[in-house]
């Protein structure tokens, strides 16, 4: 098959992985991919560096003349590497695509929207929609009923694929379990939260420090937190001065950038996602969960569609975090039971069946 995966998204986040993983797995499969990007982004630069074919366009250009330009450009590529499918990862230029398919015709147009905003049911998205593109494909389980209950997409073209953890880099691993924590400094008793993602605001740092600062205050010493992050919209100073305003600068790790991420989410005990929204595609609770850890969450995006009900807690509520580790650290039995919902929900996430059920998608379209 070939395929023309469109990720047009500046910073390399969760849906230029998306797009970028699956083209990954879809060429290793040994099908023909194109990645369209944009010039001189980080998930560009991403997408070279993992050697992928890779074609920078300036895809959100706006003005009439650089639209213009675009579409002439498109149509070239359109006849030059014909593809069977064209998935559009973001809405800039999903219109001309649009037009695309109907002036030219011998492609399959597919729309994967694993952005955070529901789109507006307006004539032209309804017409994108339900009339141009062959199917939707949608992370979580929010899109999906928007999609359905809104804009009445057929459930014969409205597909739910969560995506997929590359299972050979994140799995349980004893040894670097001993090592990580030996090299930080943990002892055997230390509970270790750990929270994985860039320094900014959404991902909730501020709300697990706060959570973390009233446990030890309670009584719960063992805790100790490790901040699998880096600075981003939000300075690492900023977050330092989170930790010693609510003094737990001595229980408190932060990695900054680290080739070993597996390795260091062996050593955690919990893992938490405190996002306060977004999360439309949970990266990093899939990468955790791969791990064996057992992971706690808020009530964002996609998370209620990977964790049962006691491990979620509302997003923002410092008491709910709180309560909600505390149970992990004095209660095993409620460990065990977030350990089996993971193995049975992990069951299907794996990059295998990210690429089986996207490929369902696409051959059903032929």
């Amino acid at each position: 098959m070939r395929c023309i995966q469109v990720v047009n998204v500046r910073w390399f986040n969760a849906t230029a992985w998306y797009a970028m993983f699956l083209s990954r797995l879809l060429i290793e499969a040994g099908h023909e991919v194109l990645v369209l990007g944009l010039p001189g982004t980080l998930s560009a630069r991403k997408g070279e560096e993992w050697g992928l074919p890779m074609e920078l366009l300036d895809l959100n250009t706006a003005t009439p003349w650089g639209i213009a330009a675009l579409y002439a450009k498109l149509k070239g590529l359109v006849r030059e590497f014909r593809p069977d499918v064209v998935n559009c990862h973001r809405g800039e230029a999903f219109l001309l695509w649009g037009l695309l398919k109907k002036e030219l015709g011998g492609f399959r147009l597919v729309r994967t929207r694993g952005d955070q905003r529901l789109p507006k049911a307006n004539l032209v998205n309804r017409w994108l929609h339900n009339d141009v593109s062959d199917a939707v494909i949608t992370t979580n389980s929010p899109m999906t009923r928007h999609f359905r209950d809104v804009f009445h997409v057929p459930e014969t073209r409205l597909h739910e694929i969560l995506g997929g953890v590359d299972t050979q880099a994140f799995h349980p691993d004893r040894e670097a379990r001993a090592r990580i924590r030996a090299e930080l400094g943990y002892a055997e008793t230390d509970f270790v939260v750990g929270l994985l993602g860039r320094f900014d605001r959404v991902k909730g740092q501020l709300e697990l420090i706060r959570a973390v600062s009233r446990l030890r205050q309670e009584g719960q010493t063992r805790i100790r937190l490790l901040l699998l992050g880096f600075d981003s919209a939000t300075p690492e100073a900023t977050v330092r001065g989170w930790i010693a305003e609510h003094g737990i600068e001595s229980a408190t790790i932060i990695t900054g950038k680290r080739p070993d991420i597996p390795a260091c989410l062996n050593a955690l005990d919990l893992g938490v996602v405190a996002s306060l929204w977004s999360e439309t595609i949970a990266r990093a609770a899939l990468e955790i969960m791969a791990t064996g850890v057992p992971l706690v969450g808020t009530n964002v995006g996609v998370m209620p569609d990977l964790l049962h009900p006691p491990a979620i807690f509302p997003a923002g509520d410092v008491e709910a975090m709180a309560g909600c580790i505390r149970t992990a650290m004095t209660e095993p039995d409620m460990i065990e039971t977030i350990l089996g919902d993971q193995r049975s929900r992990m069951a299907g996430l794996s990059e295998q069946d990210f690429l089986a059920r996207t490929l369902a998608v696409y051959e059903g379209l032929r």
